[in-house]
């Protein structure tokens, strides 16, 4: 293989391109594109030595190992009930439709935010990636229904191994939350 991009010459042995020097109306960018193009495909299609297939394709993994999730964003909801039993059955409600939905492997993260100046409140990461049995899904959430939480549903693109977590994570906690 030979490459001057001055003179406009290119000899590529392999594929048989032959750019001599009384082709100088081809300049610079073709040597460019010549040179891109030996050098990136070389390096776009590393394979994994430890890629499990099986594993992936129990996973729903794609080639990249990644899968669609749903992302839900809780937000303060717009009722402004103070009733402290209230809130309490709400949330109490909301805590097992969060055990619900990961015992039927349709929620993979849940946890609230800290103090923050906007109105979040806490995160889910669902496995069901269509917008509407999402929310048929959520509205069954005893806080949610009550409007003591608002939701915002994004489209997400993470890891299909994400869920593996939830198999040792009732191993390391102490206390039920």
């Amino acid at each position: 293989m030979r490459l001057a991009c001055n003179a406009i010459i290119v000899y590529f042995s392999p594929n048989r391109i032959f750019l001599l020097k009384g082709m100088v109306v081809i300049r610079r960018w073709i040597c460019i594109v010549f040179l891109l193009g030996g050098i990136f495909p070389a390096y776009a299609q590393i394979q994994n030595p430890a890629y499990d297939e099986e594993l992936a394709e129990k996973l729903g993994a794609d080639d990249y190992g990644m899968k669609s999730y749903l992302f839900v964003l809780l937000k303060t909801g717009t009722n402004s009930n103070s009733d402290p039993a209230f809130i309490a059955r709400c949330f109490e409600g909301h805590m097992a439709n969060i055990e619900k939905l990961v015992n039927e492997g349709k929620l993979i993260v849940a946890g609230p935010f800290g103090k923050n100046d906007q109105t979040y409140r806490g995160l889910f990461i669902l496995t069901e990636t269509d917008h509407f049995r999402a929310r048929d899904l959520l509205n069954d959430d005893p806080a949610i229904k009550a409007g003591l939480l608002d939701l915002e549903l994004f489209d997400w693109y993470g890891s299909a191994a994400l869920g593996e977590y939830l198999k040792v994570s009732d191993k390391i906690w102490k206390v039920k939350p």
